[in-house]
């Protein structure tokens, strides 16, 4: 695992922000009632925002330089998500893999790439089980697809040159994203409902219950156990 990734009218989103050394609930206007402001620069290792609901906001505590954190909502309801529109991609360039994080849905497609000078294998394993996944050799300008049917974390390798890793996040969810060094975050077009929260701080896994709706204003210290 790593070492540790409404818009609806008059919707109002939560808010996770640190109150008192913890994370706390919150809830404030939504981006279709706010000005415009300046389009923020795509980041790559990010799932892309999903259009419509409630855009959910907030800050997570940071565990420490470098380590990312991670933001999941999982409906506590079945409910069906529309494909993904982009196919996640990662990467080999100047013997490093790109990006270290990369975040896939699960059941829909992602790919690996060569775009080095020198061949490549991709060998990927699931965190928690340590079952394989796919140990492929790519050659340079070529690319393979694969389908995580689990959701969870991934180690990616390349046997061929040992100091190569990265790390994958497999989601049925959408609404997953790493957050800032700052451990700012936003998820995008959340609809209304109840959802499981996990927040992946380094070794701190943080859960909690929580319900997206609008027009109400909640506070929950997440770190208080």
């Amino acid at each position: 695992m790593i070492a540790g990734r409404c818009r609806a009218r008059r919707a109002i989103p939560i808010v996770l922000c640190a109150l008192g050394g913890g994370l706390a609930l919150s809830i404030a206007c939504s981006k279709a009632d706010r000005p415009p402001g300046p389009a923020a620069a795509p980041v790559p290792a990010k799932p892309p925002a999903s259009s419509g609901g409630t855009t959910v906001t907030g800050r997570a505590p940071v565990p420490g330089a470098g380590i990312p954190v991670i933001v999941l909502l999982d409906p506590k309801a079945a409910r069906d998500f529309p494909p993904q529109t982009d196919k996640p991609i990662m990467d080999q360039v100047a013997l490093t893999f790109g990006p270290p994080l990369l975040f896939v849905r699960t059941n829909q497609p992602a790919e690996f790439r060569n775009s080095d000078d020198t061949l490549h294998n991709v060998h990927v394993t699931h965190e928690e089980t340590r079952e394989p996944q796919f140990n492929v050799a790519i050659p340079t300008g070529e690319q393979f697809t694969y389908t995580f049917r689990r959701d969870g974390f991934y180690h990616v390798g390349c046997d061929i040159h040992p100091a190569m890793s990265a790390e994958i996040f497999a989601s049925s969810s959408p609404y997953v994203t790493m957050a800032e060094t700052d451990g700012s975050f936003a998820l995008d077009g959340v609809p209304p409902g109840e959802y499981a929260l996990t927040v992946y701080a380094g070794d701190k896994r943080i859960e909690r219950t929580i319900t997206v709706a609008g027009g109400t204003t909640a506070n929950l210290n997440l770190l208080d156990q």
